[in-house]
């Protein structure tokens, strides 16, 4: 029944994709991020469902009127440029039977992000995109918090199986990474239900994070809620809110949680740990051996661990986004990457000093912002989880990407109609979307 379920409503949209492709922005961003066909058990379960909405959203794109440009940025250039050297490493990559099939991967998701920034460009489509992303991602949040408080805690959270977070660790991060997008969409609800149902999801979604047994995560959500404080409106009500709400979930964790926590301060007893760290080292020669390159994608299996762990037997995976870039995509790899994620970073800065004292444009600010913290997140979380082509990461940058251009139109038809150009955004000419050139940032 779920099977047959799933394909009627995949074929079904199909029809509002050809008429209004983005519609298919929303479907592949439902489809990745929820996995709807893992719950499935019969031939729905590996049905290639992403393949035929991303097939009806190309063909409808070929005959959408409206402006389809990608925006040339900082953000944007850096980005193509680190997509294109994963391309050129994985033509010398060391194992290329393994490199290959992620590389795919990649490619499908960096593509499909691209034609996200080209089809949702106003206000309207980007609101519903951030609902679909965060609502896809606390249904697990939700489902996991109940299975926590029915169970009492004792077992681990899990993410739907054959997903970018199907491991606790993986899992953890993305609801890390999905509270900040709740708090913007409680902020820009009017609805008082939506609102007090939005802050039970979060107070769900963080008891999961707490219930996978993730120690990254418990670094990665103390740091986030820190960052949410600051970067919220209200300030004071936040801060009151997580101490309020943080010992009660504490007090829920059973004794065996906290032993696993306590770990973090004897990490050189911890067999895992020193997995990790013999991985990372790994990553580091290998990185030192072919500078330029790195070892291709899947470079991280046991074979290579021979040749440049230092601890050949002891093998892991990269369990951290830079130690995988580093050993993946050698050093020139690890710059661009960390050079997007700074650059992101600085977008949304940018984009909260565009919109100061504009009550019309307050809601780009608090998105920007949220997702300034949400990639803060990520940044320390994905210090120990090997999750550098998370999509989620990527769609939070196109969100951002869609943002800044959402509010420099609106600037420059503010502008344009004769009020007074703002500070915070540069006096260059600039015409309104398909009345010429669009200005790049």
């Amino acid at each position: 029944m779920r099977d047959i379920a799933l394909i009627l409503i995949i074929l079904g949209s199909v029809p509002f994709i050809l008429m209004r492709p983005y519609v298919g922005a929303y479907m592949w961003a439902w489809l990745g991020f929820m996995n709807p066909h893992r719950f499935t058990y019969g031939f729905a379960y590996n049905f290639p469902f992403a393949t035929i909405v991303a097939v009806a959203t190309l063909l409808s794109l070929l005959f959408f009127r409206e402006q389809k440009r990608f925006p040339w940025t900082p953000l944007t250039t850096v980005w193509v440029l680190f997509v294109l050297w994963m391309c050129f490493t994985t033509l010398f990559a060391l194992v290329p039977e393994s490199a290959y099939p992620e590389w795919i991967r990649m490619i499908k998701i960096q593509f499909m992000t691209i034609i996200t920034i080209m089809l949702i460009q106003n206000r309207e489509r980007l609101h519903v995109l951030v609902w679909v992303v965060a609502g896809s991602l606390a249904f697990f949040g939700v489902k996991g918090g109940i299975f926590s408080i029915a169970s009492g805690g004792r077992y681990m959270v899990w993410g739907p199986e054959g997903s970018f977070i199907s491991g606790n660790n993986s899992i953890a991060l993305a609801l890390v990474m999905t509270l900040p997008l709740l708090r913007y969409l409680q902020l820009n609800s009017d609805n008082r239900w939506v609102k007090w149902g939005l802050m039970g999801a979060m107070g769900l979604c963080a008891l999961s994070t707490l219930s996978s047994y993730s120690r990254g995560a418990l670094l990665s959500i103390s740091v986030m809620a820190i960052f949410m404080a600051m970067k919220s409106r209200r300030k004071g009500m936040i801060l009151i809110a997580f101490l309020l709400i943080v010992p009660a979930l504490l007090q829920f964790m059973p004794e065996k949680w906290f032993d696993r926590m306590n770990t973090i301060q004897t990490y050189e007893e911890d067999g895992s740990a020193l997995g990790r760290i013999n991985a990372w080292w790994f990553a580091y020669n290998l990185a030192k051996t072919r500078p330029i390159v790195g070892g291709g994608f899947n470079a991280f299996n046991p074979t290579l661990f021979y040749k440049f762990a230092p601890e050949p037997e002891n093998f892991h995976d990269a369990h951290s986004i830079y130690f995988e870039v580093l050993g993946e995509h050698g050093f020139i790899g690890l710059a661009l990457f960390m050079g997007l994620g700074l650059l992101a970073i600085l977008s949304g800065s940018r984009i909260i000093r565009m919109t100061k004292n504009r009550d019309d444009l307050k809601w780009a600010s608090d998105l920007a912002a949220m997702i300034q913290v949400s990639l803060i997140g990520y940044a320390v979380g994905g210090a120990f989880l090997g999750l550098a082509y998370f999509d989620l990461y990527y769609t939070l940058i196109a969100i951002l990407v869609i943002t800044r251009l959402v509010v420099e139109r609106e600037l420059s038809s503010k502008t344009g109609a004769g009020q007074e150009v703002p500070a915070a955004l540069p006096k260059v000419a600039v015409r309104p979307p398909g009345q010429g050139v669009m200005r790049r940032w």
